[in-house]
């Protein structure tokens, strides 16, 4: 018989736009005893979570807590339970993830129009509110902050538009909940779904949602009581047409996150546990100091790239602050450096997708692992692994640079 090695995962400095470094407090988290999942001590832990839910997503919604499995989870869940049949859904797009949000609701059976921007650049809102009032979609779905580009879309006078006009306004925000602002309410977003692998530095496996009371009726007009656990004084069904996923019916979600506890599935504890102190992490640290720290490294990190000779992608002016990238230096194999930096240095940057393949790298300042040890050491790395493609950089300016960014913070 086959005898495995005991696990012992290498040590990385994952510079990624996610999944990045787990916080230690979180992964300690995870492994403190299991509780069942209707013990009163777990559904308090529960009620915890969700309170911190909508600390963290700027909300006063009563729907907010996390949905089992990764961010697309979340994603998913909310727009098959929010997309009937037939219905007109508006997506712009301005990278991989808003392809992503077109898929999902073709698969829930909508009409799809799209609007599409180069990658690098998002939308004037003008352009999106002038799409949303020629097409009177009943759902506006958009990506806040696209990883594939390190671009951020403009919000607030979208979500204002599609109130004006009675449309739900649907947005992905896994890259940026945990590091840089969403206002949930503020923006008048319907309904939004994030991610645990980002800025929240907790493993993947869970995606907290939020949704208002707007969402809500929606979903409840579609709502079906498995008929298993079904009352039949109490549990009627209704006439809107059925979600059409179980395990993502957030009708039913609703059920078993709220008073009525009502069993759905086995929940993750462990996870749950990990969200709970992520979202407590970044409670503590406060929301403020916490944008203010992700931009102190997103400085740092371009003035030590920019000193070492290579230029960024994409417009500057809607730059997502926990992305950055990079312009890939002709002549260089890029997949060779990521590979030196992984194996010689231990640091781990991403490539990109589509038209962007093998352009730039992407390199992410993101949660625990948004901290100036891992910047200064991936610039140090960046460099060598350069030189010894032999690109023409400048040696031994990049980390200056960085290191002139924090001095200068220092009374």
């Amino acid at each position: 018989m086959k005898k495995y090695r005991d696990l012992a995962p290498s040590q990385r400095i994952i510079m990624t736009p996610g999944p990045v470094e787990a916080d230690p407090r979180v992964l300690r988290a995870m492994a403190t005893p299991i509780l069942g999942q209707f013990d009163p001590e777990f559904t308090g832990l529960m009620n915890e979570t969700m309170e911190m839910v909508r600390e963290v997503f700027q909300t006063a919604n009563t729907q907010a807590f996390p949905v089992d499995g990764t961010s697309r989870s979340g994603i998913e869940a909310v727009m098959v339970s929010l997309i009937a049949p037939g219905e007109k859904v508006l997506v712009p797009i301005f990278g991989r993830f808003g392809h992503l949000l077109v898929e999902i609701a073709e698969r829930c059976g909508a009409e799809v129009v799209t609007l599409e921007r180069e990658w690098g650049t998002v939308f004037d809102p003008e352009e999106v509110i002038a799409a949303i009032q020629r097409e009177r979609p009943d759902v506006v779905a958009i990506v806040h902050g696209e990883t594939s580009t390190g671009r951020m879309q403009p919000l607030e006078e979208i979500g204002k538009a599609c109130r004006e006009l009675d449309i739900l306004f649907i947005v992905d925000v896994v890259a940026t909940i945990g590091g840089t602002d969403v206002k949930t309410d503020a923006w008048r977003i319907d309904a939004a779904m994030g991610g645990t692998q980002k800025n929240i530095s907790v493993p993947s496996g869970l995606a907290p949602i939020t949704f208002n009371e707007r969402a809500e009726r929606k979903i409840n007009s579609r709502k079906r009581v498995e008929r298993g656990i079904r009352n039949p004084d109490t549990d009627v069904e209704l006439s809107g047409r059925m979600i059409q996923s179980n395990y993502f019916d957030l009708s039913q979600l609703m059920d078993y996150w709220g008073p009525r506890r009502l069993n759905h599935h086995t929940e993750a504890t462990s996870m749950l546990y990990a969200l709970r102190e992520g979202l407590r992490i970044v409670l503590e640290e406060g929301l403020a100091e916490r944008f203010a720290r992700h931009r102190l490294h997103e400085r740092a990190l371009m003035a030590g790239l920019e000193a070492m000779g290579l230029t960024l992608f994409g417009d500057p002016a809607c730059k997502l602050p926990v992305v950055t990238c990079v312009n890939i230096p002709e002549g260089i194999e890029g997949e060779s450096v990521r590979q030196m930096l992984l194996e010689q240095f231990g640091v781990e940057i991403a490539s990109s997708f589509g038209p962007l393949a093998g352009k730039i790298w992407r390199i992410g300042t993101m949660g625990y692992s948004c901290r100036q040890t891992n910047v200064l050491h991936a610039l140090g790395a960046l460099e060598a692994a350069l030189l010894r493609h032999g690109a023409a950089i400048d040696a031994g300016k990049a980390v200056q640079a960085a290191l002139d960014v924090y001095m200068a913070r220092r009374p």
